[in-house]
């Protein structure tokens, strides 16, 4: 019993749960105490899944094995895909959000003829250590210009870039104790400065990145130039938005029990090979009924996975994938209780937004409010 008790508290402090594990627990009660208001009609699912999508990813990965990354979701992901359609006859959409320093063209020529296929599209991804906010407003820069010239990246009237954001490590705003990779405290502010309307970072655990607020889409409030300062928010509500900020868009934590020797499991959203989709993770992130306040037949769920090496790739682009879409089609799109809408990164942003403007009725009308479509798909329109 105490070789028991000391192996649940190695792992409680190896997972880091004094980041998250109050705030996880503060939801919790507050769905327990205070559910959300009975819904009028069916509910709405709106869905994305966000790859932080590094074909580079091992090392010095020869370019024949980056590249035939690259292809195998190139030409498996639309077989795939086109076997299901949401409740507005679009297939499953897909967010790749690509790291800045790996750019090479003919990797974002292959994800351009997905965008073009109304797949999904193309957002940025960036790893990056011992920076300034200089040096760090460079990267972001240059990786925008380069994915812009392959026609991703939506753009404002002005022209200006528009990006949806996923930091690598986790390690946004400098989060990490040890201040590695990152460096930038004012990271939040310096985004939002180059265009960045939205972060899908989180949720991180087990890192101790992950912030204390879980389950939510949130504006990060106070001073958010300070390190971590996706710490303090505000949740998302009708009636209210920022036009000076970044939103928090986060994807399902939760604790799921278990018989074994340690009896809890972490379910972060996070599709892996030895961990892919089923029904009951399905059910498990549809549960944790994240919404803009005052909309909750409005429900978010976002996903993430790294689906470019290949055991993750065989799972998503197979029998993981099919499993995932499977149950979503199946038990979340009978038109009466559930209505699907499969959405990219951006086009979750804008429903969310559109929630927080007021908007009711049907989430697919609502995919274009704020951030137009890159490029790509208007010209293709």
């Amino acid at each position: 019993m105490l070789k028991r008790l000391r192996s649940l508290e190695r792992w409680i402090r190896d997972k880091h749960f004094d980041t998250w594990l109050p705030g996880y627990t503060r939801q919790s009660l507050s769905q327990w105490f205070s559910p959300a208001p009975q819904v009028q009609g069916p509910r709405h699912l709106i869905f994305a899944l966000c790859d932080h999508y590094e074909p580079m990813w091992g090392g010095d990965v020869p370019e024949h094995i980056s590249d035939g990354r690259v292809k195998a979701w190139e030409e498996q992901y639309p077989k795939m895909a086109g076997e299901f359609r949401d409740a507005d006859d679009k297939h499953p959409q897909y967010s790749f959000f690509f790291p800045g320093e790996d750019y090479q063209p003919h990797f974002l020529e292959r994800l351009a003829r997905l965008v073009e296929g109304d797949w999904g599209e193309v957002e940025l991804h960036l790893h990056h250590d011992n920076d300034t906010e200089e040096s760090l407003r460079a990267l972001l820069m240059t990786s925008l210009d380069q994915f812009a010239s392959h026609g991703h990246i939506s753009r404002g009237d002005d022209g200006s870039y528009q990006y949806a954001f996923i930091h690598g490590n986790w390690c946004l705003a400098n989060s990490r104790n040890d201040g590695r990779y990152c460096g930038v405290d004012a990271e939040l502010p310096l985004l939002f400065d180059t265009g960045c309307y939205a972060d899908f970072t989180f949720p991180a655990a087990p890192s101790e990145c992950q912030p204390n607020i879980v389950n939510q889409i949130y504006w990060p409030t106070g001073d958010i130039s300070q390190r971590r300062a996706y710490e303090q928010g505000e949740r998302a509500k009708v009636g209210k938005s920022y036009d000076d900020r970044l939103l928090m868009i986060q994807g399902p934590l939760a604790l799921s029990f278990r018989k074994h020797k340690v009896p809890f499991r972490i379910e972060g959203s996070h599709l892996t090979a030895t961990d892919p989709p089923s029904l009951a993770r399905v059910q498990r992130w549809v549960q944790q009924n994240i919404h803009v306040e005052g909309r909750p037949e409005w429900v978010f769920v976002k996903v993430h996975t790294h689906g470019a090496p290949e055991d993750v790739a065989e799972s998503l682009l197979g029998d993981g994938g099919r499993a995932l879409h499977q149950a979503l089609t199946t038990h979340y799109n009978d038109g009466s209780s559930w209505v699907l809408h499969y959405t990219t990164a951006r086009e979750m942003y804008n429903i969310a937004r559109a929630a927080m403007d007021g908007k009711t009725g049907n989430p697919n009308d609502y995919r274009d409010f704020i951030i137009p479509p890159p490029p790509l798909k208007q010209a293709k329109s």
